[in-house]
């Protein structure tokens, strides 16, 4: 009997026949399928590509080389139809929502800059008066992340890691680095041009700049970048973009047509700071980027390690010229050299099998409406200042009062509550007034008081958008939308915001340690990097983000 016994346990454990329990179910699997452990990556990176649009990965796709976009498209994950699921389409809004997984309606990063109604004044995303700047003395380095009600992935391996694990955000521009990095992370430096040229952070962070990057401060590499700014390969092969002269861009001093002299067009009292609007912004960050990678050991210890990088200078570039511009293809086409670099040092000083990374945009850009309207397409400008104007006369003749209208932001009404109260109106009423008036107008698209978003569930469409976008606490009373191709914008360049496929479209590619090769046309949202980088690794997802990973791109 004992015999039989013990046989019977070494069938079971050998999973040779299966043994049923009124409460538990044992499924038979051969032992040729198990596998052996997968290891974490010893180093995520997450880069943000500024105003990227969905269709330069494929308008300029001819011209790419192997390294760079075609490699993480080609040998990575490519997530074709991926969107944002809210709006405003902005960059404060875009980079926190890549990195906590969640939309503005939760981590309060409701724009750029906005309406505080409880300070009764603007403010900025990453803006904090109560720090120090390092590395400068210009109120340039008074930020933090801390009006970002959640945390990121970065600050979920932080504290998975015991703080082993580092996280160190980096961009030219201050909110592109703060709010990936996230409230825990060891730094962030941002680049400040002006008359200085340098990277820097704030005492959120840290008291002084390490000494390598005072190094980089120090070193000719930025100076290097202030020379003539041609095409990169001969401008009547950029087939992919319209003429290099038209009505339809900004420039430099008016000058809308290459080669740039980079030097005597940039301001007397501002020199650096026209990098930041050329394709040498970004080599610039990658130069940094890599730095932050050798100097801080990132990738290099059982610890896995989070960088986060966006590349803001096609934004800059973008709004400057406009998305058909040359100035924007050969931008991309430098960028694309850079992210070659980029990666063949990850390859080398990390490891081709230690690393992670993800490539995402934190908005898309439209068409200048100038130049669709020359196509036939219907486009065009609003007054915003015409429009709260008329609005403020209907209230005042509506409801005999004045002033009820307190601001006007990101396309949202601000009204006076208190003023309300003292004249004992109905504020649900006033809202529903301003609703049924302001979709009248032209060029308005849509319109929804607080109470309607507060209280339907919506599921799709514009209103599935705003209502992603509308922060209880923090956003307006009233919001609306312009028609497609509409925009509060000067008449050159393009801009971005609007919850259309030209703002919400943007690439979505994985690559690296745990990331299958493929691709997909389902519809994918912005809000599911976080969790599904926080699978990978294997912690808990940020506080307010969704429960969608996207498990299509993972190794099981």
């Amino acid at each position: 009997m004992k015999n039989l016994v013990l046989l019977l346990v070494v069938l079971v454990s050998f999973g040779c026949i299966s043994v049923k329990h009124p409460n538990v179910t044992v499924v038979e699997k051969p032992l040729t399928s198990i596998k052996v452990k997968k290891t974490k990556p010893k180093l995520v990176i997450g880069i943000v590509v500024d105003q990227m649009r969905y269709d330069y990965l494929t308008r300029f796709y001819s011209k790419y080389g192997n390294g760079g976009f075609k490699r993480l498209m080609n040998d990575g994950f490519n997530f074709k139809n991926n969107h944002f699921n809210y709006t405003p389409t902005y960059t404060g809004p875009g980079h926190a929502s890549i990195y906590t997984g969640t939309t503005p309606k939760t981590h309060a990063i409701i724009g750029n800059s906005w309406y505080d109604k409880y300070e009764n004044t603007s403010v900025y995303c990453a803006g904090d008066s109560s720090v120090l700047p390092v590395g400068t003395k210009n109120k340039a380095g008074l930020m933090s992340p801390h009006r970002m009600k959640t945390t990121t992935f970065g600050d979920e391996n932080r504290l998975f890691t015991q703080f082993n694990g580092k996280t160190i955000g980096v961009s030219i521009k201050d909110r592109g680095a703060i709010l990936p990095a996230g409230h825990s992370a060891n730094a962030a430096y941002w680049f400040h041009g002006a008359n200085e040229g340098v990277f820097i952070s704030s005492s959120y962070y840290m008291s002084n700049l390490p000494k390598w990057v005072q190094n980089f401060n120090s070193s000719n590499t930025v100076k290097s970048y202030l020379k003539e700014w041609n095409t990169l390969y001969p401008i009547e092969t950029y087939t992919e973009s319209g003429s290099d002269k038209n009505n339809f861009e900004y420039g430099f001093k008016k000058q809308t047509n290459f080669p740039y002299n980079l030097k005597e067009l940039a301001r007397v009292k501002k020199p650096f700071d026209i990098i930041k609007a050329t394709p040498y912004g970004n080599s610039l960050v990658a130069d940094f980027a890599i730095e932050a990678i050798k100097n801080e050991d990132l990738g290099q210890d059982e610890f896995t390690d989070v960088l986060t990088v966006s590349f803001s200078s096609t934004d800059y570039v973008g709004h400057n010229f406009g998305v058909n511009s040359k100035e924007v293809e050969d931008t991309y086409i430098r960028l694309d050299k850079d992210l070659e670099r980029f990666l063949n040092f990850l390859d080398t000083n990390v490891g081709t099998n230690n690393y992670t990374l993800f490539l995402t945009a934190d908005h898309g850009a439209i068409d200048v409406p100038t130049y669709l309207k020359t196509k036939q397409i219907p486009a065009g400008y609003v007054n915003e200042k015409v429009i709260e104007d008329k609005l403020a006369a209907f209230l005042d003749q509506q409801f005999k009062v004045s002033g009820l209208i307190k601001k006007i932001s990101n396309d949202q009404v601000f009204l006076d509550t208190e003023l309300i109260k003292s004249n004992r109106l109905n504020k649900a009423v006033i809202e529903e007034a301003i609703v049924n008036e302001i979709i009248t107008y032209n060029t308005v698209y849509k319109a929804y008081s607080s109470k309607t978003l507060l209280t339907t569930d919506f599921t799709k469409g514009s209103a599935y958008l705003l209502q992603n976008g509308y922060n209880q606490k923090y956003s307006g009373d009233v919001v609306f939308m312009f028609d497609p191709n509409y925009i509060s914008y000067k008449k050159t360049g393009s801009t971005h915001g609007s919850g259309f496929n030209y703002d919400t479209h943007v690439p979505l590619l994985f690559y690296g340690n745990g990331i299958k090769q493929g691709e997909t046309f389902n519809k994918t949202e912005i809000t599911s990097i976080a969790p599904t980088i926080s699978a990978l690794l294997g912690i808990s997802f940020p506080n307010g983000s969704s429960n969608v990973v996207l498990s299509e791109a993972l190794i099981n």
